[in-house]
């Protein structure tokens, strides 16, 4: 992936190689981890790369965007003070060449690569990241990823232009790993001064190795190849402008359709590639490259609030009821791992739970009576004359979402308990979530860092799946402010073998990212979030 340029400043903080350098845990997995097509032969510039995905969120802006098929693409349009090596964990520069942080993990100083430039031909200073940072916890409910990145923030100060110091109020372990993200990427000083909604319908202007040409909400989004662009990651091969002149995003929400495309030669790459496809596409010579997501496994996320999944033994025996094993290898693609933890293998300080995420349908059932649900006729058990039904909302932006589901739900037809599917459309998941109508939602959400349960189960910040207030929040807390690794990842181990226990969410597997890839494309990378990188993609 090229040489990686280290030139943090040493600190005296024992730890602070832990974050600038740490995080190891962080691992590649599956095939294509690194680009597509090495050795090929000789990269050539220029030429258009057609890329379909199956959804688009109605919103092109980085720092408000969660959903993977549109982060492909703002994602190029923005640029990070540091990268994440996904081979390693590593924290790299990238806008930052270099950064130290205090003894107590509470300020972080950041000195900036001279002669960057946004695409409105406005200059990269302390100053704009500054404003990028302040108007971060304003943003509202879609900038929810990014605002948790940013808790407890106290403010940045300017020391002069290209040096800037950040500071929380509380040590905040997992602040240099949330620089590497899209959700921190930084944007123009007049984008920041735009609305949220504005920023969502017209796009921003970003310093990326490419500009926002046209976005047609739920068609299509097209990027042009920034002339002059000469400050990309200290990981990427290539120097300079990206290879590509455009790129155009097709959202075809129709997996069969997207493969054909690809098989027809009229689409050069795809994303959510089912296992169904997998045949068809490798016996027409495309390649598959897949990587597992870091993060929040996919599953069910129950409204804890709301009956019957206020039920701690019904959120148990419905853990217990879910064949993860069965669903990975029949709907996920090749390589899908069960889920074991809240958390996927990949981030660091993952652990095994073990016995919550067990498959015991005698268990579930004997919860159940337990808790008072009897069978019923119909097989459905009920208690005080209510079903025990609950319905899954679920959002149509990955072909595996529906039959994934489809299994769920006759699996836990198994041990009485009738569960209800609900399609909504992607653009809708923030309304969904911050309104709390839901009895679950699926889903899962990707980081490369343990502190995205802090952002999803924590009681004190959004607080989506309404979670009570409980020890929980102590553990997420203590782990954000813990400088010393071995001690966070302590916390973070228990606070995932807590979330099991209590089942405040149910893990069913841990995505993988699979996208088909044409023979004439090379050098397509996966970021260490298991998104894509385009600067040193190339066609010929």
């Amino acid at each position: 992936m090229g040489e990686i340029l280290v030139r943090a400043t040493p600190t005296p903080w024992r730890s602070a190689a832990v974050l600038a350098a740490g995080l190891a845990a962080l691992t590649a997995c599956g095939s294509g981890g690194g680009a597509s097509g090495a050795g090929a032969g000789t990269p050539r510039t220029g030429g258009t790369l057609t890329f379909a995905v199956g959804s688009d969120t109605g919103c092109a802006d980085p720092q408000q965007v969660g959903s993977n098929d549109t982060i492909y693409s703002v994602r190029q349009v923005v640029d990070s003070l540091t990268d994440q090596d996904p081979a390693t964990g590593k924290i790299v520069p990238w806008l930052a060449q270099s950064w130290t942080i205090s003894g107590d993990a509470r300020t972080f100083t950041f000195h900036l690569r001279p002669g960057v430039t946004f695409s409105d031909g406005s200059a990269l200073t302390a100053e704009v990241v500054k404003a990028n940072f302040d108007a971060i916890p304003k943003l509202g409910p879609l900038g929810i990823l990014a605002e948790g990145y940013l808790s407890g923030y106290q403010g940045t100060d300017v020391v002069d232009d290209l040096t800037f110091k950040v500071r929380f109020k509380q040590p905040n372990a997992q602040f240099l790993q949330a620089t590497a993200t899209h959700s921190l990427g930084i944007e123009a000083a007049a984008s920041v001064r735009r609305t949220p909604q504005q920023r969502c319908s017209e796009g921003i202007a970003g310093s990326g190795p490419f500009t926002l040409q046209k976005y047609v909400p739920s068609q299509s989004i097209t990027l042009a190849a920034r002339k002059g662009y000469a400050w990309g990651s200290s990981l990427w091969k290539k120097p300079g402008a990206a290879y590509l002149d455009r790129i155009v995003f097709k959202i075809l929400p129709e997996s069969g359709v997207r493969t054909g495309g690809l098989q027809s030669g009229q689409l050069d790459a795809i994303g959510s590639v089912g296992r169904a496809d997998e045949s068809a596409l490798k016996a027409s010579g495309v390649r598959l490259l897949a990587r597992a997501n870091p993060g929040v496994a996919f599953g069910l996320s129950p409204n804890n609030a709301r009956p019957p999944l206020n039920d701690e033994k019904v959120r148990q025996a419905i853990a217990l009821g879910i064949d993860r094993r069965q669903i990975a290898q029949t709907v996920f693609p090749s390589g899908t791992r069960p889920a074991t933890s809240p958390l996927a293998h990949t981030t660091p300080g993952h652990v095994d739970v073990g016995a919550p995420l067990s498959f015991d349908q005698a268990r579930a059932k004997a919860l159940l009576d337990s808790a008072g649900w009897t069978p019923g006729a119909d097989g459905v058990r009920r208690k005080d004359g209510r079903p025990l039904a609950f319905t899954v909302k679920w959002f149509a932006n990955a072909a595996t979402n529906k039959p994934a589901l489809e299994l769920v739900q006759q699996q836990l037809k198994a041990i009485g308990v009738r569960v209800g599917l609900k399609e909504q459309a992607i653009a809708q998941i923030a309304q969904v979530q911050t309104s709390g109508d839901f009895d679950a939602l699926w889903g899962n959400v990707t980081r490369a860092d343990p502190d995205i349960l802090r952002g999803s189960y924590s009681s004190k910040l959004a607080n989506t799946y309404k979670l009570p207030a409980s020890g929980l929040d102590a553990l997420l807390d203590g782990q954000a402010a813990e400088p010393d690794q071995g001690k966070r990842f302590d916390l973070v181990a228990r606070a995932q073998r807590d979330i099991a226990r209590h089942a405040y969410t149910i893990p069913v597997v841990e995505l993988q990212t699979e996208l088909g890839v044409a023979k004439k494309v090379h050098g397509v990378l996966f970021d260490a979030s298991s998104r894509i990188q385009l600067h040193d993609t190339w066609v010929g």
